[in-house]
């Protein structure tokens, strides 16, 4: 059995969600071969010589470069069988059907997908329609990533002046215990969460460590869904390779009440720490259901700074519910609470992306504003009631998009953006501001030369944070 396993987009990261099922498939007895579209180009005789051709769909974005690919792949070998997993799959299964796909494969998918070629290879229908969504406990092997592209091709990690390394990635669990409502995972994991044993980790790190890796992301969507397992996972690792570095994904909400246990990612080699603050607006908090608040990501960004560790917040800046008023204070908290260097740019312009499947679509406040299902965009379709939100929204997005100047001068020049969609001069908003409380105003008029500089020592990845 021929397999070839599909990638499009993984944020810049070697796919685990390739990694991980070669091993699998190649136990089994399948040929695998894997193809990475982000870093390499589409290989005709590749696609045509495949008995299975599987793509991997964990975000929005990877889903819709996949259907492009799928489109081209299928021409090319109409008689293969055509598979989508990942956390997208199930969430366009409509979509995916209507394109001709055969197989819909979601949650853990390693296991369904040998189950798949064993059907294949006994002689099943090779167009038969399936669609599993498994939560199963699995017994996780070693990723095999002998068939990738190496890791000088993927994004690297800029530690500071001159100290530029090369990134591996892994995860330590994969689901989470939150449903929170915006995210793409609570369709799919409903709350659960599963979790790969510390060994099989440590020799996914270990493989990378030798193919030069200097520092690790975990792809957890919350490390600290498992804390125990975490500080364990990050303790053997600090112990055997003690120079290697390493960022992690974890809620406010676990932050604060897993505070204790911050120093210790510090001291094992966290660099940063990546969490999903999405808004300092309360109410669209609530509508998020992120159980924390504005004065919560304060507290936990006091924290990370107590102890050293580089707090890198990603936001959905623009939704139906943000006002430009909204906008400002956004960008006012992030002044305020020093993390200008800590923002990458494309954070600014991020608008609300509803999915199918969205458990946002359940809550009245989004029905209320949701439109037409956009098959080319594969999400619901949303317009602010004020027009002026979504011009700034796209010219902030523009503006980030082809910008190549520091964040700091992003910054100034988004809250200009931001003034003129007020339509107050930026010195006129700095003062209102000002007189709001804000100890440091966000216009460089006010600021002291040593808030403009660039901090060097923020360390960065140089694929930023998308979807």
């Amino acid at each position: 059995m021929k397999v070839v396993l599909v990638s499009t987009y993984e944020l810049g990261r070697q796919p685990f969600g390739l990694a991980s099922p070669a091993a699998w498939l190649k136990r089994e007895g399948a040929t695998v071969t894997c193809l990475d579209l982000a870093v390499q180009s589409l290989e005709a005789e590749t696609i045509t010589a495949a008995d299975l051709v599987a793509f991997y769909v964990p975000m929005h974005t990877a889903t819709r470069l996949a259907v492009e690919a799928f489109r081209k792949v299928r021409v090319l070998n109409p008689g293969a069988h055509y598979c989508f997993y990942g956390l997208y799959a199930p969430m366009n299964e409509r979509f995916l059907r209507k394109l001709g796909a055969h197989s819909i494969i979601g949650g853990e998918f390693e296991a369904p997908l040998v189950a798949l070629v064993r059907r294949l290879s006994e002689g099943g229908d090779t167009h038969a329609l399936e669609t599993v969504v498994s939560l199963d406990r699995q017994k996780f092997v070693i990723p095999d990533r002998s068939g990738l592209p190496p890791l000088e091709e993927y994004a690297h990690l800029h530690a500071g002046p001159g100290d530029i390394r090369k990134v591996g990635y892994t995860e330590a669990t994969r689901g989470c215990k939150h449903l929170c409502s915006h995210c793409p995972v609570v369709p799919i994991y409903g709350g659960k969460f599963r979790v790969v044993s510390k060994d099989v980790v440590l020799e996914d790190v270990a493989q990378q460590v030798k193919a030069g890796a200097r520092h690790i992301t975990f792809g957890d969507p919350d490390f600290f869904n498992a804390p125990r397992h975490a500080i364990e996972v990050t303790k053997s690792m600090h112990e055997r390779w003690p120079a290697l570095t390493y960022d992690v994904t974890i809620k406010i909400e676990h932050l604060l009440k897993h505070a204790g246990l911050v120093p210790q990612l510090k001291e094992t080699g966290s660099l940063f720490v990546t969490s999903a603050v999405e808004s300092v607006d309360d109410r669209v908090l609530a509508i998020f259901d992120k159980h924390h608040s504005k004065e919560d990501f304060g507290r936990a960004a006091s924290l990370c700074e107590d102890v050293g560790l580089t707090l890198n917040p990603t936001f959905v800046a623009f939704t139906p519910w943000t006002s430009l008023e909204g906008y400002v204070d956004l960008l006012s908290a992030i002044w305020d609470l020093d993390l200008v260097a800590h923002v990458s740019p494309v954070q600014y312009g991020i608008r609300l992306l509803i999915p199918e499947g969205s458990r946002l679509l359940e809550l009245e406040e989004a029905q209320d504003i949701v439109g037409d299902f956009d098959e080319a965009a594969l999400c619901w379709k949303w317009a602010h009631e004020d027009r002026r939100v979504d011009r700034l929204q796209q010219r902030v997005m523009n503006f980030v998009a082809h910008s190549d100047v520091g964040r700091h001068e992003i910054f100034d020049q988004v809250w200009a953006l931001a003034s003129e969609a007020l339509e107050q001069s930026p010195a006129r908003l700095t003062v209102a501001r000002r007189g709001a409380g804000l100890s440091r105003p966000p216009n460089s008029v006010y600021r002291s030369q040593e808030g403009v500089q660039e901090r060097a020592t923020i360390p960065y990845l140089t694929e930023p944070w998308y979807c």
